[in-house]
């Protein structure tokens, strides 16, 4: 029966069998070792004889498990026996060998299927893997239930210009920017929702932190007093994200020498006046310095009306303002979120009457919704702010851009 690399000091004078790639080969004057890779790490066999198995081979190997202290884990593989599931077409594009991989990431995300096997590079996805672990446990042990909405919507979830538009049998659809009406509809069935899944935004950005496509952690809450009502529940989830990256990704943590943050109590805010910015919305340079003076996590609230979506609720005694926030994180925005409106006829104001287009979303608030509010997590920016990736594209599996459509 097949074990795992990581197995195999438990099986130390047995007779074992692993399957994997074959990761590396080292020669040593008269001793030749193999690097095995699976799933779970790395293992060291001792070769008997020249061996022709190329870089990349899938292999089983049966052996016998030996003591040795210069093994991965302290356990060598010793006398063994290869069947050779998969060769090799050609020789692989990058050198999955080395410590730290030494092609552009350009090369890295041209040839991702292989890329994405180094050991550094699938730890960052260990890492979102056990992030989502973390935001959907925080969330159930609040009382929200899991839902998953349409990614195709007959009008712009923001009613901003910046969507991508298909052709729905011969009608005009659109990729939705956000889960946005439909997590606030279903807090009129549940109360407490919270949803994950790709969104899509046709913003013509060529920088290292923005993508045409991305995973949002979507919440939605009902029966708020204002924003700070959610504040508490952001501070929830990004302690059991950071929990659950120590409970089940300890040793990509390790291999990455991952700094988690310490997650305060309650995480310390202040509202955009505040801020030093005379702009409407604040600057990458803006979220660094912020950080610097107050802190790897610092919310900011009351951002303008004129930077916000038409749903937002207004500051009661400063209506320019509003009950949004955002959460920055080591010098970048990772959460954005605030209170919604919940009247029907505060929605026809804000839409000037023009509320056509949103039929379907506004039946919700027409047949009475409660006070609520909500927020959106960017799954691959903050996978970046932990490993310190310069850009999020090392933090996703498969990026789409402005100039990327493959693979």
């Amino acid at each position: 029966m097949r074990i795992l690399t990581t197995e195999l000091a438990t099986h130390a004078g047995e007779r074992v069998s692993l399957a994997g790639w074959v990761h590396a080969r080292r020669d040593l004057g008269s001793v030749s070792f193999l690097v095995l890779r699976d799933r779970a790490g790395l293992a060291q066999i001792v070769l008997d004889e020249a061996s022709e198995l190329a870089p990349e081979a899938v292999v089983e190997v049966e052996g016998e498990a030996v003591a040795s202290p210069q093994a991965p884990g302290g356990v060598e593989v010793r006398e063994p026996t290869f069947t050779v599931l998969s060769a090799p077409a050609e020789p692989p594009p990058v050198e999955l060998r080395r410590p730290v991989l030494k092609e552009t990431l350009r090369t890295q995300l041209d040839f991702a299927p292989v890329a994405l096997r180094h050991p550094r590079r699938r730890a960052a996805f260990e890492l979102a893997a056990a992030s989502l672990h973390g935001f959907r446990a925080a969330l159930d042990d609040l009382g929200f239930t899991e839902i998953t909405t349409s990614k195709l919507v007959e009008t712009a979830t923001e009613s901003g210009a910046n969507v991508f538009g298909i052709d729905y049998f011969g009608r005009r659809a659109y990729l939705a920017q956000s889960p946005q009406f439909f997590k606030q509809i279903m807090v009129g069935v549940f109360e407490r929702v919270y949803t994950t899944g790709p969104v899509f935004r046709a913003e013509p950005h060529d920088t290292a932190r923005h993508l045409a496509e991305y995973t949002s952690l979507d919440a939605e809450l009902g029966f708020i007093r204002d924003h700070f009502d959610v504040l508490p529940v952001v501070r929830a989830v990004v302690a059991g994200m950071v929990e659950a990256i120590q409970d089940r990704a300890a040793a990509a943590v390790e291999l990455l020498e991952v700094e988690l943050p310490e997650v305060p109590g309650e995480i310390p805010w202040l509202h955009f006046t505040d801020t030093g910015v005379d702009d409407v919305d604040l600057a990458p340079a803006d979220e660094r310095r912020l950080c610097e003076e107050h802190g790897e996590l610092i919310f900011v609230t009351g951002f303008p009306m004129a930077k916000r979506p038409f749903y937002s609720h207004p500051e009661p005694d400063r209506r320019e303002y509003t009950n949004s926030f955002d959460l920055l994180f080591r010098g970048l925005e990772i959460v954005t979120g605030g209170q919604r409106l919940h009247r029907f006829d505060d929605y026809v104001a804000a839409l000037r009457g023009d509320t056509a287009p949103y039929d379907g979303y506004l039946q919700a608030f027409k047949y009475g919704m409660p006070p609520h509010g909500g927020f959106a997590l960017g799954l691959e920016r903050w996978v970046a702010r932990l490993v310190g990736a310069a850009n999020i594209r090392e933090t996703t599996l498969f990026p789409r851009d402005l100039h990327r459509l493959s693979p």
